[in-house]
């Protein structure tokens, strides 16, 4: 089945990146970056209205088990809980006593463990910000008794991790390694995560190859329809097979791709009373959707 992409926003004049889109069960979030504004869709009257603004560049979004709304806030280089009385509260802004770079995406597992990117984004933050960390890795962040968190760096191999996605028993973590630098490989990568909360070796589920001339955009951002397979949003127009939704089994095997008519997509969530609608986000700035024949998957709701 060719899915149709339905234009639902058009970027705004000089305010683009669309991204972070997440299901709450009955309206589509997501994140307009440069605005500092998470946006909600509804989907009845295709009404795209300001949800929560004041968000510092927030990226990506997710939802935890209880239905609290977490994001990464690229411009304030922190964690974020969207708390219902309309205050942004920090849940994290450091780790090892160094500020964060500039968090990019996250999953959330049954425990509330939140595992973050933390890349370096340079147009996501004021130009006068300085690097504290030395590297740029994933991390989690755990929450404490006392309502507090605590945040540990999980990945020593990664150049610059974008999207993360769990698989559906927890297991796994699934990571784009997405570093431009001459040598380094574009990855979907699948971490095991040992019962002490580490992760172990990871497996190179697919791989774009080695970038010399700028060539190749591997992985931004991932979600997971209902058998476990790997939506993920790809590529661009400068060379390649172009922008798309490529359609990854778990094991890395391409089982589809759709090509998007934009030319650099961002994120994609499921969404819809039956969960066959794919939502996706762009570097413009534009919001589209697709009926699919997938059925999409997520821990909430």
């Amino acid at each position: 089945m060719s899915w149709t992409f339905e234009l639902l926003m058009k970027p705004p004049r000089g305010v683009p990146l669309t991204e972070g889109p997440v299901w709450d069960g009955e309206q589509l979030l997501f994140t307009h970056i440069q605005a500092s504004t998470i946006l909600r869709l509804d989907v009845a009257s295709g009404a795209i209205t300001p949800w929560r603004t004041g968000t510092n560049r927030t990226n990506g979004l997710a939802f935890d088990s209880q239905g609290r709304l977490f994001g990464c806030c690229s411009g304030g280089r922190s964690l974020l809980r969207f708390d219902a009385c309309g205050v942004n509260t920090v849940i994290s802004d450091s780790v090892d006593g160094r500020r964060l770079n500039t968090p990019n995406d996250l999953a959330i597992d049954r425990q509330g463990r939140i595992w973050f990117s933390n890349p370096i984004n340079a147009g996501n933050w004021d130009k006068t910000e300085t690097t504290e960390l030395p590297d740029q890795s994933v991390l989690r962040c755990d929450p404490q008794p006392d309502g507090s968190y605590t945040t540990t760096r999980v990945t020593f191999d990664t150049t610059m991790p974008n999207g993360v996605l769990l698989s559906q028993d927890q297991r796994t973590l699934y990571v784009a390694e997405s570093g431009y630098a001459k040598g380094v490989p574009r990855e979907l990568r699948a971490y095991p995560i040992l019962d002490n909360g580490s992760l172990g070796t990871f497996r190179t589920l697919f791989t774009w190859g080695e970038d010399y001339c700028g060539l190749h955009r591997g992985i931004d951002g991932m979600c997971l329809d209902r058998d476990g397979n790997i939506l993920a949003t790809a590529g661009w127009e400068v060379a390649g097979a172009g922008p798309m939704i490529y359609v990854f089994s778990p094991t890395g095997r391409v089982l589809e791709t759709h090509p998007v008519p934009a030319i650099r997509p961002t994120n994609c969530a499921f969404g819809g009373a039956d969960m066959k609608t794919l939502f996706v986000t762009t570097t413009e700035g534009h919001l589209f959707r697709a009926r699919t024949d997938r059925v999409g998957w997520s821990m909430y709701p």
